[in-house]
């Protein structure tokens, strides 16, 4: 009697952790959701005044700024800084005062846009200072999977001990009525869930649970979408590409006819910066970066004689697995696929992040969906005759040319 209860007690307090345990992984799914919120905020209406590192641009940079200041004081500042400015505070007059007196937008932001703002910036993603290594991967994504793992294995860990629990009670209900319960398998199961509906039901709640985050856990291992490090110099593609229209193909020449789309050299930059030496937003401090790394003085447009040229040392950004073989000239020449169908709205990002998931599914459902260019492709001509004439008045869309099989994308 004193080992079933507690083995009865032991069994409670697991179902209790696991509930526990739930509404932690809840709590982290409306945390996320809240970031990920504001974090659209932040990129709609302050990264183009704002940083979320230490560098100032237009206005400072904000990393640790839920630390410096509290969070009602932020509120006043974000939806009215000239207001605030007003009131008197010493703090808001000062940084008006340092940064040469131009007033913040006021946003007016509601109680739940500022709430999922401020989420972000209490979380921000971890800026990953520039390295010479091709790839620097987020460790605050690693962290996330490791706790996740970390959490699974304690579900998993006390599921076992409660199957084991539930298997020992009913081994010691079946010796106790044998008797009066039927021999049959299925007539003693159903016996001991109408004994124990309870238990039952709350473990299979939290079986249903721990496979649902489980699942979720590892589809995000190795996912980086959204990732935004810091690069050596704060080069913004919505001044080029967007506001000054330059061609994405004249910085990626490679993309034309090579599987990488290439990091343009310094030369480049230099073709239009020999006579630019100021940028819009940052002025002379992102742009004499380039200058230094290749030994251009300015002044008189010449270059160093004998200078020891250094490597600017960008950050990557996408990267697929090696297992996975993806062909820039193949979807830019052949496919007429737009830059921004994988990269997102390029041209309005002034610091550049992972629009796509890039995962296999994500590829898969694009060759689905996207149809075979035909125009423009006369190499191809014979193929298309085929192809017209075997899908007659169908959408002949990639996969229908081989887009998806095995082979395509995997050596």
């Amino acid at each position: 009697m004193m080992k079933f209860f507690y083995s009865n007690t032991i069994l409670q307090i697991l179902v209790i952790v696991l509930i526990s345990f739930t509404n932690i992984f809840s709590q982290d799914v409306v945390d996320s959701l809240a970031v990920q919120k504001g974090e659209q905020i932040f990129k709609t209406n302050c990264v183009s005044c704002h940083s979320m590192g230490t560098n100032a641009l237009i206005g400072p940079g904000l990393e640790g700024v839920t630390e410096k200041r509290k969070k009602d004081w932020l509120k006043k500042w974000i939806n009215s800084s000239s207001d605030f400015i007003a009131s008197g505070d010493a703090d808001a007059i000062a940084i008006y005062e340092e940064y040469k007196k131009v007033a913040m937008t006021s946003f007016y932001f509601e109680d739940e846009d500022f709430e999922a703002l401020y989420a972000y910036l209490k979380n921000p993603p971890i800026q990953v200072k520039a390295a010479s290594s091709d790839l620097v991967l987020a460790s605050d994504e690693g962290v996330a999977n490791s706790t996740k793992l970390m959490f699974i294995a304690l579900f998993l860990l006390c599921l076992v001990y409660i199957l084991t629990s539930l298997k020992n009670k009913l081994k010691e209900s079946l010796d106790q009525q044998t008797e009066t319960i039927p021999e049959t398998l299925l007539n003693q199961f159903k016996l001991f869930i109408s004994e124990h509906r309870n238990v039952v039901f709350v473990s299979v709640a939290c079986i249903i649970v721990v496979l649902k985050f489980s699942y979720d856990s590892m589809l995000g291992i190795g996912v980086y979408s959204q990732y935004q490090p810091e690069q050596p110099i704060a080069f913004s593609h919505k001044v080029h590409a967007g506001e000054n229209g330059v061609d994405c193909n004249y910085c990626h020449s490679s993309a034309r006819n090579s599987k990488h789309s290439g990091i343009p050299s310094a030369n480049v930059c230099m073709n239009c910066h020999t006579y630019i030496n100021e940028g819009t937003i940052t002025g002379t401090s992102e742009i004499s970066k380039i200058y230094d790394a290749i030994g251009f003085d300015p002044d008189t447009r010449t270059y160093i004689e004998g200078y020891d040229q250094k490597p600017i040392k960008w950050v990557r950004i996408h990267n697929l697995p090696d297992l996975s073989y993806f062909n820039h000239s193949q979807h830019v020449v052949a496919g007429k696929v737009e830059c921004q169908t994988c990269h997102g709205p390029i041209e309005e990002m002034d610091v550049v992040y992972q629009h796509a998931e890039l995962t296999m599914g994500w590829c898969i459902d694009c060759h689905r969906t996207t149809e075979v260019a035909m125009e423009g492709n006369e190499y191809y001509t014979e193929l298309h005759t085929q192809l017209k004439e075997k899908y007659k008045g169908e959408k002949i869309t990639v996969d229908k040319i081989g887009g998806i099989e095995c082979a395509k994308c995997h050596y």
